[in-house]
């Protein structure tokens, strides 16, 4: 079985994050994350199986994580975890392959806007370098648990993007 908890894999290990075009309900979070489990069980990059977790965050965010160390996944084998998400995606009426977006918390909610928006949004003062943003683009499960992924916008790409005199 290739599908070990997600705080087993080493920091070094790869991840994925794919945000959710709309925060799931409990019911569909859950079939999310039955297809998800019996895939991951199977995972495998040229017959080698993948040790692999997976975690569902804030209603909103799978995050999926593989140890490199015990067997590195291959393009295809990533491209059969895309596969499967737009699939499962399709079944509960979710996108899970747009990055586009921007996610950011407000409160004690997540909330998700246009580049465009976001962009106003910090020209008008809204949304402010201290806001807290998600970095979908990290890729290293250690980067994850040192804060890098939900972290104010000043200290993440976002400043450069949307606070270009900040």
């Amino acid at each position: 079985m290739s599908l070990v908890p997600f705080h087993e894999l080493p920091g070094q290990s790869r991840l994925w994050v794919f945000p959710a075009s709309r925060p799931l309900s409990p019911e569909e979070g859950t079939r999310l994350l039955t297809g998800v489990d019996r895939f991951l069980e199977e995972w495998d990059a040229h017959g080698s199986p993948l040790r692999a977790a997976r975690e569902w965050r804030e209603g909103s965010f799978l995050l999926v994580a593989v140890d490199e160390a015990s067997a590195p996944p291959s393009g295809c084998s990533v491209d059969a975890l895309a596969n499967l998400l737009k699939k499962l995606g399709e079944g509960i009426g979710a996108e899970f392959l747009d990055h586009a977006p921007v996610w950011y918390r407000e409160g004690t909610g997540v909330r998700k806007v246009s580049r465009e928006a976001f962009r106003a949004m910090a020209g008008k003062g809204t949304v402010t370098l201290d806001t807290p943003v998600f970095d979908h683009t990290i890729t290293r499960l250690g980067h994850l648990r040192d804060g890098g992924w939900e972290k104010p916008a000043g200290a993440s790409w976002h400043r450069r993007a949307f606070f270009p005199s900040g």
